[in-house]
């Protein structure tokens, strides 16, 4: 299948795209270039915001012109316009090595993001936080190497979460009025080569996964197994979103990032954002309650 459209960005590091509604535009952050992008498909307009610090993720806020984002050594309120970031709270900014990495926002609106051990060989020093409604930041998981892939199932009752390096996607239960994770289980290994990077889950349950390092985004039914794969044009797909009026385009965010100069010759798409059609929707991205 070919995009619809490609987003000729080049993007050092595109990564935790999601769709606002609201706007009808889909959001992004360039991690390593410390940028934010928005682009309008309608206008064909492609707007980028300077962030202080390096985003692993960002989310929309349901009331004011501020962004939650998790900054590489924490989370904070972000106006886009400019200005000191009001932190909520900087759980491993003491930890060498490590930064914030993937996040989304759960179906009540809270916003989870886990940080990632950019320092090799990684020791499993990462974790995954939520930011609850009043800004409160409490610690879900522990032992990880980076952070990703997080998703949930139409219901919320789900969630889905990457161990990038371990190749693998786990499922938990997911308790919808605390936020609390448990009973961890396996829910697909990815093969060698490919890499679990940022999902999403579609109007029917099932989970989209970028596979990092083998240019595909795969279809797991609920059950685990693979229902089909989408090759992209890039080597390094690193999220998802459905988007658009029907939210029957898929955004797929892609990276330059760690390629070599003959990989970037061949690869002269690497770090664009590419639009599918589908023949499934997703489900409409929440806002930060």
């Amino acid at each position: 299948m070919d995009p619809v459209e490609t987003i000729a960005v080049g993007n050092t590091l595109g990564e935790g795209i999601h769709w606002d509604v609201a706007t009808q535009s889909a959001w992004w952050t360039d991690i390593q270039e410390k940028r934010i992008h928005r682009y309008d498909p309608a206008a064909r307009k492609l707007d980028a915001f300077a962030m202080p610090e390096r985003v692993g993720a960002f989310a929309l806020m349901e009331r004011g012109d501020r962004i939650v984002a998790a900054l590489e050594s924490g989370f904070a309120l972000v106006d886009l316009k400019g200005g000191a970031p009001e932190w909520l709270g900087r759980p491993d900014a003491a930890v060498p090595g490590l930064r914030f990495n993937d996040g989304r926002v759960d179906r009540q609106g809270r916003f989870w993001a886990g940080t990632m051990e950019e320092i090799e060989p990684r020791a499993g020093l990462g974790n995954l936080y939520s930011v609850g409604p009043d800004g409160s930041v409490a610690r879900r998981e522990s032992g990880i190497a980076i952070s990703n892939g997080l998703a949930w199932s139409p219901d919320g009752a789900r969630m889905y979460f990457a161990d990038s390096p371990l190749r693998t996607i786990y499922c938990y239960d997911f308790d919808t009025a605390s936020g609390q994770i448990s009973n961890r289980r396996v829910f697909a290994r990815t093969p060698d080569g490919a890499h679990p990077d940022g999902a999403a889950v579609d109007s029917l349950g099932f989970l989209w996964s970028a596979h990092w390092g083998a240019g595909r985004i795969v279809r797991y039914r609920p059950d685990g197994t693979v229902d089909r794969a989408l090759d992209v044009p890039v080597s390094q797909p690193t999220c998802v979103a459905f988007g658009g009026p029907d939210l029957d385009l898929m955004f797929v965010t892609s990276a330059r990032d760690g390629l070599s100069a003959q990989a970037l010759a061949n690869e002269t798409g690497a770090g664009n954002v590419f639009v599918y059609k589908m023949d499934v929707k997703g489900l409409p991205d929440r806002r930060y309650a």
